[in-house]
């Protein structure tokens, strides 16, 4: 925790205290509807981890940092956790229809999960494109103070938090959709 208020009070003096959006949160909000009221729109961006986790087939590591450009929608999640189970498709879909060169749905595989066990679910539900990352010692999740699963956490071009999601959603909703198409039209 003593890293993450580190990390925090740094981005806050790079991105200066009055860092903003590339859109009005407030603009946000009305998109929101359904599952997607669970959403909260911070104030203001917020620092993310600073952590690497493990790229899938023991391809390295890579940090957050590794997706600035683009906006991320990032889930964490778990192959025991039944709400995460049954979101992943719903993210399937919105990375099928509106991911690319400025948005990505990004999952992450938190705590014990083993490389098996994700590859195991994503072919009996046939996802095949979304990422199965993992962050097994939970340090991302840490850092991001993620108190159970799933969370869902989107994150703008610069890398920084701008909402958050707890629980399981209907991420291949209109409103959802509306939200994301939103952010990449934004620039």
């Amino acid at each position: 925790m003593r890293l993450f208020r580190q990390l925090s009070l740094y981005m806050a003096l790079t991105l200066g205290a009055n860092a903003a959006f590339a859109i009005d949160p407030a603009t946000l909000e009305t998109l929101r509807d359904g599952d997607m009221k669970k959403l909260v729109v911070h104030t203001a961006p917020q620092p993310v981890s600073g952590a690497a986790f493990q790229l899938a087939d023991d391809a390295g590591t890579a940090t957050l940092a590794d997706y600035k450009g683009k906006i991320v929608l990032l889930n964490f999640w778990a192959t025991w956790c039944a709400p995460c189970r049954a979101e992943m498709p719903m993210l399937s879909e919105l990375q099928t229809e509106l991911g690319g060169d400025d948005f990505e749905v990004l999952t992450l595989a938190t705590g014990r999960n083993s490389p098996t066990g994700i590859q195991k679910f994503f072919d009996e539900t046939g996802i095949d494109n979304l990422p199965r990352h993992q962050d097994p010692k939970q340090a991302v999740a840490r850092e991001m103070a993620i108190l159970g699963l799933p969370i869902t956490v989107l994150l703008d071009r610069e890398g920084a938090e701008i909402a958050r999601l707890r629980g399981d959603a209907e991420w291949n909703s209109e409103s959802a959709k509306s939200i994301i198409r939103a952010l990449i039209e934004a620039k």
